[in-house]
């Protein structure tokens, strides 16, 4: 069975390349850089870090199918990494166009992460 220990949320914003890749990752980095888990390791199976169960959800504006997964999971450095998408975050306005900054429009991508850290556990 499942046992979910906590959740961590987060939320990212590419202004400028309309980069969903790299919204996604500044949303996972603000959920969980500023976290410290002293004892976790005491709840996990053989009291080992590789054990979480990492489900990251993404809330994502557009370009899902342009998200490189890898970088994300990347981002978390123990445990099996789950990544889920879903509609939603923002996209607005930056209000200028900057080809320099490889503009393809002038939206910025504002995408919302939680971040779920679990273990299976004996029932």
């Amino acid at each position: 069975m499942k046992k979910l220990l906590f959740i961590q949320t987060g939320m990212g914003v590419d202004v400028h390349g309309q980069d969903i890749t790299k919204a996604s990752e500044r949303a996972v980095r603000n959920a969980i850089y500023h976290n410290s888990m002293p004892g976790i390791e005491e709840l996990l199976p053989d009291h080992d870090l590789n054990n979480m169960l990492v489900t990251v959800k993404l809330a994502l504006p557009t370009d899902a199918k342009e998200l490189d997964q890898e970088k994300i999971k990347a981002l978390i450095p123990y445990g099996e990494v789950n990544i889920v998408t879903q509609p939603g975050g923002m996209l607005t306005t930056s209000g200028i166009f900057l080809a320099e900054k490889a503009d393809r429009n002038d939206l910025m991508y504002i995408v919302v992460a939680a971040v779920e850290v679990s273990y299976e556990g004996k029932e």
